[in-house]
């Protein structure tokens, strides 16, 4: 009898034991097989020294993510902890469906080891981090050595004048270019650098909603590129390339330069010996001043959590050092922490390139106006036709700036009168 008390008791306790163990909800939106191992290696580290505790990871295929994770927002299926992409930062805050990561910020023992860009860019809205930033996709101009030597060209240059002379030896190589174009899918990036650099601002409109874009300095920068590609100082076929074309270009020694983000890294450190490439600041303007690109992603709370302390403990060890060091050496992002510089991995000249670009006052990182609705469309449809048609000679690059400042003016004027 007393055995059978025993045993009973026990089995209660385990039950108790059951219903006490809590599970998270992680909900991860940029999604491939990849980043999703990674992802489960390092929470099952966060369950090991949390016994009871669980997380169900959710991948979204990253196509169709913003539909699926609004669905899921809009049946009350929130979750504890989730992946954020930058675009979407602002939507999620303004709605009050984040949760202030401020509180936990203020304790957490690596958050002085945090880069300033990375808690700047977490407190977009309303100076609040209601996201983490776990990485950065920063461009940064790749050069090859042996091509410069062999045109005679000394040193990456620092500015658009200088990138221009160094094209026109390069170009005068039999089979050689100066320039891996980006004039198919994605090239927009390429346009909007170039064309802040050559303006001294990344400002796209004024205070009415009118954009920026067909201002003189813009038009400089667009005309710019059109002509390094009418000069033949970028292949003929680029007019058509997007990311697999211009990194194949770059890496085979067909184009000596290529501004890319550190996911190009990848294929480009499996193709070329080290001492043979370089990746440095992208090139300076009239003003002295550059503006690469800049995309990011990291990790929020929802305000919804009814386990907030466990959510930012999940948090801690997808952000810590160790875990977000593991997450960007498989996603090509950069990491957050400044001790990452020490680590080997990146300790390599190439990834110095974009640490130092990070560090540059004069390499001012810009952000483009995602935020709008219409802004899907101008970059993978409107932006794609009408460079290819000022890239070709169809129109002039007045021309094109036009038609991009009214699509602009109009959809940030719009979001505007919503506001």
């Amino acid at each position: 009898m007393k055995k059978l008390l025993i045993a009973a008791f026990a089995t209660v306790l385990m039950s108790g034991a059951a219903f006490a163990d809590t599970t998270l909800k992680l909900v991860e939106v940029i999604t491939s097989p990849e980043r999703t191992e990674t992802l489960k290696s390092i929470v099952s580290k966060f369950e090991a020294a949390n016994p009871g505790t669980k997380v169900e990871v959710i991948s979204l295929p990253w196509g169709e993510a913003f539909q699926k994770f609004a669905t899921m927002v809009s049946a009350g299926e929130i979750p504890d902890v989730m992946e954020m992409p930058d675009t979407w930062l602002s939507l999620y805050a303004n709605n009050g469906l984040l949760e202030s990561l401020e509180p936990y910020l203020a304790k957490w023992e690596h958050t002085s080891g945090l880069t300033d860009r990375a808690l700047e860019l977490g407190r977009d809205v309303n100076n609040t981090a209601y996201m983490l930033p776990y990485g950065f996709y920063l461009r940064a101009m790749f050069y090859n050595k042996k091509l410069f030597k062999e045109a005679g060209v000394t040193e990456p240059p620092k500015t658009m004048d200088e990138f221009v002379a160094a094209s026109e030896k390069i170009s005068k190589l039999p089979g050689k270019y100066g320039y891996c174009l980006r004039g198919g899918p994605g090239g927009l990036n390429g346009w909007i650098m170039f064309g802040a650099s050559m303006a001294g601002s990344n400002k796209f409109f004024n205070e009415d909603g009118t954009s920026t874009m067909n201002s003189e300095g813009w038009v400089k920068g667009l005309t710019w590129v059109v002509d390094l590609y009418k000069k033949g100082l970028a292949p003929k076929d680029s007019v058509n390339w997007g990311f697999n074309e211009i990194v194949a270009g770059f890496y085979t020694g067909t184009c000596a330069m290529l501004d890319q983000d550190p996911d190009a890294l990848i294929a480009i450190a499996e193709r070329m010996k080290p001492e043979d490439y370089g990746v440095t600041t992208m090139p300076k303007g009239p003003s002295g001043k550059t503006f690469p690109t800049i995309g990011y992603a990291g990790w929020s709370m929802m305000a919804a959590s009814q386990n907030k302390d466990l959510s930012w403990k999940l948090i801690e060890t997808l952000e810590g050092p160790e875990g977000n060091i593991e997450w960007n050496k498989r996603t090509g992002a950069l990491p957050v922490h400044k001790s990452a510089e020490k680590d080997p991995f990146y300790a390599s000249e190439q990834f110095k390139g974009w640490f130092a670009e990070l560090e540059d006052k004069d390499a001012v990182p810009t952000v483009m106006p995602t935020y709008l609705e219409e802004f899907a469309f101008f970059k993978d449809s409107m932006v794609i036709k009408t460079s290819q048609q000022a890239l070709l000679g169809d129109i002039t690059p007045e021309e094109m700036a036009n038609q991009w400042a009214d699509y602009l003016t109009k959809a940030q004027q719009k979001y505007l009168a919503k506001k």
